[in-house]
């Protein structure tokens, strides 16, 4: 009776939460709403003159009328501009192309399973999560491809199934933003934190690679807090396992390995010729004035050079298992990985035209410095800020799914604020990150989370939601409660969180 009782509780609380949760209209449609409630907000706060004082420079702001004569003037034109213009637009559409072509032809999943074919029962746990780590590079491909492949991993090892499942869940979901590589993640919220920049300077810029000192180390302690949670606590807890060991991880054939043998050949040599336009002193991707890396076309092409990277590895492996025949294969293969944007490209024009208006309108500069001085009369800087910021956001993410949706609701708030109190926008960022994506597999609007509730029935036919969150429950705890002592650790050390960023601006 104890067991039944422990696993009704959360499913009533979690079923109220979903139903709350549905509630919650469509991101296309949310941002829709926030621009009517933008726009009429403008209009009263414009009508009563109110002004803020910028504390950088003692200048008043104001909030720009967007229903005014000036402000239609402003949008009719721009429209198109701010989509076209949206700056992680173009870049994450052009990652999804090479990242596309490596997924669409098997590569990721060949090069997984061949990561995972030798692996000891005891060490199963550190390499279901490191390889979910890995595999964020495949983006929402890896919350589809990696919790089946848990369970197999567990499987072939002799272990309970279900464990290997809820690890590779934690990894690719509540550790969705923490990456050893730069992957999409890191195009699109360094777009946007950079479009939030500009409220308060046109000069600081986000790169892709801002957060990546601080992220990377994230999968190594992760990795390991994940891996005891599911050794000690999590694996003990589950039913004696009686399913046999029928599903095995399937091998990958003579083909396979030949093509994964000729994409690490090609990965070397591409590896190699960047080094020498980067490497040597007078190389020509440094900085053609002070001859660094930081800045330099290297940093700022680093997207067209991940692309480039896919695009390589790729081919060689399509070309060896007989996937691409001929140069016409290439772009047809490209067709599935773009058409899987459609539903953020159509997110993005409402998402674009709210930021655009939202700088236009300086409401940006008026809320950052509003709760600036509200968090500078009440004391509040440092840690508790960085607390706040966290708890928001992984409050959002149990309602609205995307991410990216979440941070361009605040980012436009919390990188000016953050900044105006002397801290770098990647900084707010990386803090959005940790909570956004710790929460993850608990949000009732994520798309995966029916998904993730029938891999788990396929080891355990009675499963409903309330067992699904009973069992995954202590991930996000975990993950959340040792992300934040890593920030606190880090930002007490002064540690750069990215090649050349700090939490404070120089």
């Amino acid at each position: 009776m104890e067991a039944t009782t422990e696993n009704r509780s959360p499913g009533k609380l979690f079923s109220w939460i979903e139903r709350v949760g549905n509630k919650v209209p469509n991101p296309f449609l949310l941002f829709v709403y926030l621009i009517v409630v933008l726009m009429i907000a403008t209009a009263i706060l414009s009508s009563f003159d109110v002004a803020v004082k910028n504390p950088a420079n003692g200048e008043l702001v104001r909030v720009n009328n967007l229903l005014s004569v000036a402000g239609i003037q402003w949008i009719l034109p721009n429209i198109i501009k701010n989509f076209s213009g949206f700056t992680p637009l173009g870049s994450i559409l052009a990652l999804v192309i090479g990242a596309g072509l490596a997924e669409k032809i098997g590569l990721l999943q060949s090069l997984m399973v061949k990561m995972a074919s030798r692996v000891s029962r005891r060490y199963a746990s550190y390499m279901v999560l490191f390889i979910a780590f890995f595999s964020h590079i495949s983006s929402d491909a890896a919350l589809v491809v990696m919790p089946p492949l848990g369970a197999l991993i567990f499987l072939a090892v002799g272990r309970h199934p279900v464990a290997g499942l809820l690890a590779a869940i934690a990894g690719v979901a509540s550790g969705f933003t923490a990456n050893l590589l730069i992957v999409t993640t890191d195009v699109l919220l360094s777009g946007i934190s950079t479009e939030a920049a500009k409220a308060v300077s046109d000069t600081v810029h986000v790169s892709v690679i801002d957060n990546w000192f601080f992220m990377a180390s994230s999968v190594i302690v992760l990795t390991v807090a994940g891996a005891i949670l599911t050794d000690k606590f999590i694996e003990p807890r589950l039913p004696v396992w009686n399913g046999g060991n029928s599903d095995r991880l399937p091998p990958l054939t003579a083909l396979e390995n030949r093509g994964l043998k000729a994409a690490g050949i090609a990965a070397l040599v591409f590896i190699a010729l960047l080094a020498l336009l980067v490497v040597p002193e007078h190389a020509p991707l440094r900085h053609p004035k002070t001859g660094g890396i930081i800045p330099s076309p290297f940093i700022q092409g680093i997207v067209p050079i991940i692309i480039l990277f896919f695009f390589v590895v790729a081919i060689a492996y399509g070309a060896v298992t007989k996937q691409i025949r001929h140069a016409d294969d290439v772009p047809k293969l490209l067709v599935d990985p773009m058409k899987s944007m459609a539903g953020f490209i159509v997110m993005v024009f409402p998402l674009s035209q709210f930021v655009a208006f939202f700088n236009w309108s300086n409401m940006g500069k008026f809320m950052a410095i509003g709760l600036t001085d509200v968090l500078e009369s009440a004391g509040i800087s440092g840690a508790p800020a960085f607390l706040g910021l966290m708890f928001l956001s992984a409050f959002l993410c149990m309602f609205i799914a995307s991410g990216s949706a979440i941070w361009s609701i605040l980012a436009p708030v919390f990188v000016p604020m953050f900044m105006l109190l002397g801290f770098h926008p990647a900084f707010a960022q990386m803090i959005f990150r940790i909570a956004d994506s710790a929460v993850l597999p608990l949000a009732p609007m994520s798309p995966f989370l029916p998904l993730f509730l029938g891999f788990l029935q396929r080891y355990q036919k009675d499963a409903q939601l309330g067992t699904y969150y009973v069992l995954i429950f202590p991930y996000p705890v975990v993950f959340f409660i040792t992300w934040i002592v890593l920030l606190l650790v880090w930002y007490a050390l002064g540690l750069p969180i990215g090649p050349g960023v700090w939490p404070h601006l120089p």
